[in-house]
């Protein structure tokens, strides 16, 4: 077992520090209240070996391209040849020495299936993990994150390989410029105290093997007197669901854990000895 493949499941922390930099504000406009009575949209996704979920997009009408649909990711990411192509960036215009970083820019029109939104900001930049899955993998140019998917209620659907968007009204600050704020606030005079704390401490490991395509993650070891223990999971469980997410993967047991607040009970999904068995597990507050 490698270490990567193995992820010790003791405390869901959020993924993104960063995107509590970004302000909610109350949908206020007409238009943005009325995304709240619009229709799901449903998309498909292809699941690449990666792990990663893939989806076709359109920028500025061109395309479609394949990006990673990436809900850890703070801002959306395209690589420089994209942005030539769809005219996000001048043909002519050069990115920086470092990975072709052109910076901050924004995309006319993005569209994911029947979802377009206008006016959506993008970091363009040559990312060197985008680029070694484009490798191995296949034309992969870049990340669709956080400015698209703070705007709706993403469900997830692994076994029909589908995405769900329902609007919910959440109109998404600029994570990327909170971000630089809070590091250039922080570099003058004496740093503010930050505290890290775990939303819920869990109690167990799980792992999931390269050649591994059923569904769901084994769990590998329960510690006694956790929270997960005294819920009755056990090591050789498969766990299938999450707080009624899916839990195919390592990442995806991760996000699902790291979106239970401490305290609050969740049910979770195993297979034992070839039997669905449902448990309810309450997550410890971390110290």
């Amino acid at each position: 077992m490698n270490a990567i493949s193995k992820f010790l499941l003791l405390a869901g922390f959020a993924l993104l520090p960063t995107l509590t930099v970004a302000e909610e504000k109350p949908a206020k406009t007409a238009e943005e209240a009325k995304k709240l009575d619009e229709k799901p949209i449903t998309v498909p996704f292809e699941l690449l070996k990666s792990r990663h979920m893939a989806v076709m997009v359109k920028i500025n009408g061109k395309g479609p391209y394949k990006l990673i649909f990436d809900t850890g990711a703070p801002t959306n990411l395209i690589n420089n040849r994209l942005a030539k192509d769809a005219g996000v960036m001048k043909k002519d215009e050069k990115g920086g020495m470092m990975f072709g970083l052109g910076g901050a820019k924004t995309m006319d029109t993005l569209q994911i299936g029947d979802v377009k939104l206008e006016k959506v900001p993008v970091m363009v930049m040559d990312h060197p993990t985008v680029t070694a899955i484009s490798n191995a993998l296949g034309p992969i140019d870049g990340i669709i994150g956080f400015p698209f998917f703070a705007k709706y209620k993403t469900t997830v659907d692994y076994q029909k390989k589908e995405l769900t968007f329902t609007p919910n009204g959440y109109v998404p600050g600029d994570a990327m410029q909170g971000l630089m704020d809070k590091l250039m606030k922080g570099s003058k005079g004496k740093p503010e105290p930050g505290v890290a704390a775990p939303a819920g401490v869990w109690g167990f490991t799980v792992d999931k093997a390269t050649n591994d395509d059923d569904a769901g993650v084994v769990v590998k070891e329960v510690f006694a007197g956790s929270a997960a223990f005294d819920g009755g999971l056990r090591a050789n469980d498969r766990l299938l669901t999450l707080d009624g997410r899916w839990t195919d993967s390592i990442a995806d047991t991760f996000t699902a854990a790291s979106l239970v607040k401490a305290g609050r009970a969740a049910e979770v999904v195993v297979k034992r000895d070839g039997k669905e068995v449902k448990l309810t597990i309450k997550p410890a507050k971390g110290l």
